[in-house]
């Protein structure tokens, strides 16, 4: 009898062992979900973020490239002028006029690539 008293004790300790697990297994659920949920909101306010700096990145690389385009047309404009300066001996006149030139291509590429000329064809 001593052995089917065993059997039972081992049988209530070995039920009462995985109650007491599946307790615990369920608050280890719990608390995980809450900390998945809590990650998860900062990973959303983090996304919002990283929006507005993509958004300062592209304007920044739309400045450079305007900054650019601008630059390339002065500086296109002074080599000619000095290259026409060079050639005829004109010495300040002609780098003076292609400067200006330049300068006025500059502009206007950074008009057109910034895209305020439109089209008024359609009057």
């Amino acid at each position: 009898m001593a052995q089917g008293t065993d059997d039972r004790e081992e049988k209530n300790k070995s039920s009462s062992d995985e109650a007491a697990l599946s307790a615990r297994l369920g608050s280890l659920e719990h608390r995980l979900s809450e900390l998945r949920d809590g990650r998860n909101i900062r990973t959303d306010q983090s996304e919002a973020g990283s929006g507005d700096s993509s958004a300062r990145a592209s304007a920044m690389a739309l400045g450079f490239r305007l900054s650019s385009e601008l630059i390339a047309g002065v500086g296109v404009g002074a080599l000619m002028g000095w290259g026409f300066d060079r050639l005829l001996s004109t010495s300040p006149f002609g780098l003076i006029v292609f400067v200006l030139l330049g300068f006025t291509a500059g502009v206007l590429n950074v008009v057109r690539s910034a895209g305020v000329a439109q089209n008024r064809t359609g009057r």
